[in-house]
């Protein structure tokens, strides 16, 4: 009886999750359509794949799931209701104009205490007073924003990150492809290396799981600006999945 059971539980756990997984990408379908977000942003919705990215990152609707740097909260616009009943959004460095939304009533802040600096010597941002002061959350993500960073404020975003999480907690990172080992010029500022992001990722302790091509352009030759209009809305990127060991 015991042999039948512990593959049973394994089945009933298994199939839990998959409906828990659908029912959040129909979810995250309903706030694509939300009457809430702009014509622009709808119109990015094909070339930035919102479900396939978060299936691919394995979130769910009962997570507590925290977003650093939004900006101007395009995916914040669909995580925020999609899990408002079931779990919990948290954004990292907020601007207090996003937030004023009344969709966003739930959400709650962490980090926006922090300040920008000009790093002029890696012509990047520092970010000071970095603390997300939460701890034991499903997953932290962020989008297009890691080529921002200084290493310095890169080197402290991860090991925050790794400290939220509780163990098994998923890291998803989404930005523009740099070519490997490509030396810094004027086209490539907004572009990170992958393989330097996951040894980054790695060095703060966090375990590489996997990688995605959904994000692939094979007509981006990774030579331009990224908001080029030859390269703008068609930039190649990267989608690595992360976790925290479970000891």
């Amino acid at each position: 009886m015991r042999k039948l059971l512990v593959p049973l539980l394994i089945s009933c756990s298994f199939s839990a999750g998959f409906v828990q997984a659908e029912s959040f990408s129909e979810d995250i379908k309903a706030a694509m359509k939300s009457e809430h977000r702009s014509d622009k942003d709808k119109e990015r919705d094909r070339n930035r794949k919102p479900v396939k990215t978060l299936e691919f990152l394995g979130i769910q609707s009962d997570m507590t799931v925290l977003e650093l740097i939004p900006g101007g909260g395009w995916y914040t616009n669909l995580l925020a209701p999609a899990l408002k009943d079931k779990g919990q959004l948290y954004v990292a460095m907020a601007s207090e104009k996003l937030l004023s939304k009344d969709e966003f009533s739930k959400v709650k802040t962490v980090s926006n205490d922090s300040k920008w600096e000009r790093n002029e010597e890696e012509d990047r941002y520092n970010l000071l007073n970095v603390d997300f002061d939460v701890e034991n959350i499903d997953a932290v993500l962020t989008f297009r924003n890691y080529h921002n960073l200084s290493l310095a404020t890169r080197t402290k975003v991860n090991e925050e990150a790794i400290k939220a999480l509780k163990p098994g907690g998923i890291y998803g990172i989404v930005d523009h492809t740099r070519r490997h080992m490509q030396k810094e010029n004027d086209e490539n500022g907004r572009r990170v290396d992958p393989i330097l992001v996951i040894k980054e990722v790695q060095a703060a302790g966090f375990v590489f799981v996997d990688y995605s091509s959904m994000h692939y352009k094979a007509d981006d030759e990774l030579r331009f600006e990224v908001g080029r209009k030859s390269v703008t809305g068609n930039s190649d990127r990267f989608t690595l999945l992360f976790k925290k060991p479970m000891k």
